[in-house]
């Protein structure tokens, strides 16, 4: 049974979840990462919110993990890097909390708006100061969304029966999504000169660090108010806070700080400035949204090899991972025949899909082929880092889909280049689902993967597999399967042996001098 480490507190139906889907699930949370670190190593997968620091420390105690769950968006207390070099996939709930946060961000626009925090302190502080507050309708003013994925289109929508003009600054933004979301599709440039209101929802990365900066708050629109539930950090808080001091600015209202908690900051004590402790997620219809869901996707992953809402992984659906995993199988053995057989000069790799195969998740098929190449050659590669570890290397990698050609409904080739050399590997999956390798050198065959596989290469001479056969008869190696191939008679042929265990060195060394013998290799899956 897998076992599963909630190290934040969830919602109780996350613990049902997991008990429902035949996960043992432990509760225990508020640990210090001391605490964490003796206990780690015990868990298959760990559930947290952003309290837990998943670091690369953790990630290397946790020797049996192969799954982190974030409930919730941002994944800044998970080293990405880290578990993705120890094949830990790292997931996410991106749309648990999409409407309570779009609601937050929409809620404080409106605060701001009419100054209700100062208006409120000030009436229960005893005064009336009616001709104090003088706010401003959002009727037909302009809000320019920095961010129109999940979260800004929820905005946008909200904002549109609100009767504001919404514009879009987004690079990802096509004009036909914009089109369908009613926003106008602006450059930021546009977007600061035109908005009354500015409210922020892309991802903390290096391109949207002080995406406002003093720079860009300079070209803004005199008056503008600006929201932030996004992340902290987006903004330049002491740049923010000259704006709003010179009334460049008129407000800010904002969910997210650059350093949180957020006790002491230079935009404390402002009239002019709405604060909230990161409320962006905090409904509880939000809280039980995404606990179930990454309680359901922890269980799918490590119960059927499920991934949803990863982060450095290809998803696959539940009813996908039936039908793809014994073509996930054949790739990484494909990548492991042609791994085992080359040497570190491996500069290029082109995988092609036919048939049923290129109708398949290629990018998790890829991932597989990837790690099986790789791993004979390094050993720390995996299904998750395979693709980061080859493009360090500089190996490219391209992939080729067709529609079916041949004789078999589907296949996988997989074809390395090494300097001026090129090695074709090529398998497919039989009804039954088991993965067949059925090419190798361009020379066809058929034969099953086996955990221990004789590869031998030799001139298609006669009488050669009698003394093959007796060679490994006489140093008790038993055969399980005998496969042949060759390219033509007289030519090349191919020997592929299943043998019920280890071959000793001294056997390679004795086929290396039979007569005709080109290449001998023992092949392990």
């Amino acid at each position: 049974m897998p076992k599963v480490l909630i190290a934040d507190k969830l919602s109780p139906a996350a613990v049902a979840i997991f008990k429902e889907r035949g996960v043992e699930a432990d509760v225990k949370t508020g640990l210090s990462k001391e605490d964490l670190l003796k206990i780690v190593d015990q868990y298959d997968g760990i559930a947290i919110r952003s309290a837990t620091k998943i670091t690369a420390d953790v990630i290397k105690a946790a020797k049996n993990l192969k799954v982190v769950g974030r409930a919730g968006i941002g994944v800044d207390n998970v080293d990405i890097p880290a578990a993705t070099a120890a094949g830990v996939i790292v997931m996410n709930t991106p749309f648990g909390n999409s409407i309570t946060t779009a609601e937050h961000a929409i809620s404080l626009m409106l605060a701001l708006a009419r100054e209700l925090p100062a208006a409120n302190a000030s009436t229960q502080a005893g005064k009336w100061e009616k001709n104090r507050f003088m706010g401003v309708e959002i009727t037909g003013k302009v809000l320019g969304l920095i961010g129109a994925g999940n979260i800004g289109s929820i905005v946008a929508d909200r904002a549109k029966g609100l009767k504001m003009r919404v514009v879009a600054y987004d690079p990802f933004l096509s004009a036909e999504r914009a089109e369908d979301l009613g926003v106008e599709k602006v450059e930021l440039n546009d977007l600061l000169a035109r908005a009354d209101f500015i409210t922020l929802h892309v991802p903390m990365t290096p391109e949207t660090k002080n995406i406002l900066s003093a720079e860009a708050l300079a070209k803004t629109k005199k008056g503008v108010r600006i929201v932030n539930c996004a992340r902290g950090g987006l903004i330049d808080e002491k740049a923010l806070k000259d704006a709003i001091d010179s009334g460049h600015v008129a407000g800010a209202a904002l969910d997210v700080f650059e350093v949180e908690p957020a006790k002491d900051n230079i935009l404390f004590n402002n009239e002019k400035v709405v604060a909230t402790p990161h409320l962006g997620a905090s409904t509880s219809e939000a809280q039980e949204n995404v606990a179930l869901q990454v309680a359901e996707q922890i269980s799918d992953y490590l119960l059927t090899g499920a991934i949803t809402n990863a982060l450095n992984m290809p998803s696959i659906s539940a009813g996908e991972a039936h039908k793809v995993r014994p073509w996930i199988s054949l790739a990484q053995n494909l990548g492991s025949f042609a791994g085992q057989l080359t040497g570190s000069s491996l500069t290029q790799v082109e995988i092609i899909y036919e048939g049923t195969a290129s109708q398949l998740n290629t990018r998790a098929l890829t991932q597989a082929a990837l790690a099986g190449l790789l791993k004979p050659m390094l050993s720390e590669v995996n299904m998750v880092n395979a693709p980061v570890v080859a493009k360090e290397r500089g190996i490219k990698v391209s992939e080729t889909r067709r529609d079916r050609q041949g004789i078999y409904e589907g296949y996988i080739k997989i074809v390395v280049t090494m300097g001026d050399t090129t090695r074709r590997v090529a398998g497919t999956v039989f009804s039954d689902g088991r993965p067949r390798l059925i090419q190798v050198k361009d020379i066809n065959l058929d034969a099953e993967f086996g955990p221990h596989m004789l590869y031998v290469v030799n001139e298609d001479k006669p009488g050669f597999i009698g003394k093959l056969g007796t060679l490994l008869g006489d140093a008790k190696v038993n055969i399980a399967n005998f496969t042949l191939g060759r390219s033509a008679p007289g030519q090349d042929a191919i020997a592929l042996i299943e043998v019920d265990g280890q071959v000793p060195d001294s056997v390679i060394d004795a086929l290396h001098k039979l007569p005709a013998v080109k290449t001998a290799k023992e092949l392990v899956f």
